[in-house]
């Protein structure tokens, strides 16, 4: 299922599922509101983004209205998550998949935001968006690149190689095709166990995190393992690891620790830094099927995700 592009005039619905506004972030919330006011777009901000009635966030009745207040608004045409947190899967057990389905429309979120792009799929079928935030990626710095792979993306629907950010590195090489599924490793460990984990049967999973260890690694990608990813996926891709990459990171990179935990499980790993934390962000377009080419390092969207 696929919603349609964005055209100069559309109006995008601005949500915080997970973490509200912080208090003293207003101006670069603002930023990242004139950063779509700039591509023609209007952005709406929801009811509820500076909502801390639980003390630390919104209640899933506040995030919930304002996603279906949205979803359900037909000069709505799309939504946009103000940034992430750590209770996006508070908004889980609430949802009318139904609306949703009524109602297909872009979303696009990171961080926390990946239990609902990874949800939203499995559950409806809908091609969901991993991309930057209006806080942290288009209110902070956000550079050439993230303007023209959201043009190019959720503008255009182009189709195609996706365009690198920086240099790429082949890990394990080979080539896949599957469906592109993944996001922020600890929050996509937020749907183990539950109705709302992915089909990871024939995927390319892409992987990025925050403030991660190497210890902390070791023992999510264990889980993985554990829970038998490995032997449903047919290749990797691996974006910025903010805390092994920073300066002052320390420890093997995520991409050399997946390599040493799947000696069984050959499929090809291709080192990236198109999106993630800290860093550029391409629109990666969750569910649709895509080419993995280690050895050349290239990653191709080959279906239309949009309509």
């Amino acid at each position: 299922m696929i919603a349609e592009r964005l055209r100069p005039g559309d109006r995008v619905g601005i949500v915080a599922p997970s973490a509200p506004i912080p208090e003293g972030l207003e101006a670069q919330f603002q930023r990242g509101l004139e950063f779509l006011r700039d591509l023609g777009l209007e952005p709406i901000p929801g009811r509820h983004l500076f909502s801390r009635s639980l003390g630390y966030a919104a209640s899933p009745e506040e995030k919930l209205e304002d996603l279906y207040g949205f979803f359900a608004d037909p000069a709505i045409k799309a939504l946009i998550c103000a940034q992430g947190g750590d209770t996006a899967n508070a908004c889980l057990s609430g949802l009318d998949w139904e609306v949703i389905r009524k109602h297909p429309k872009i979303f696009m979120g990171r961080s926390d935001n990946t239990v609902l792009l990874n949800a939203l799929y499995q559950m409806t079928g809908l091609i969901t968006f991993h991309g930057h935030d209006v806080l942290w990626g288009f209110g902070k710095r956000p550079t050439a690149y993230d303007r023209q792979e959201f043009i190019s993306r959720l503008m255009r629907g182009e189709t195609g190689k996706i365009p690198p950010s920086a240099e790429r590195r082949t890990v394990r090489g080979g080539s896949a095709e599957g469906r592109l599924l993944g996001g922020n490793l600890r929050c996509l460990l937020k749907l183990a166990g539950t109705p709302f984990f992915p089909n990871l049967e024939g995927a390319v999973l892409f992987l990025e995190s925050f403030t991660m260890t190497p210890e902390r690694c070791d023992y999510l990608l264990r889980q993985l393992m554990q829970m038998g990813v490995w032997d449903r996926i047919v290749g990797a891709v691996i974006g910025y690891i903010h805390g092994l990459e920073r300066q002052g990171g320390s420890g093997p990179p995520m991409e050399d620790l997946l390599k040493a935990l799947t000696p069984k499980h050959p499929f090809p790993i291709l080192k990236v830094r198109d999106f993630g934390h800290a860093c550029p962000n391409t629109v990666l377009p969750v569910g649709a099927l895509v080419r993995l080419d280690a050895d050349r390092q290239e990653i191709e969207i080959l279906e239309p995700f949009l309509a």
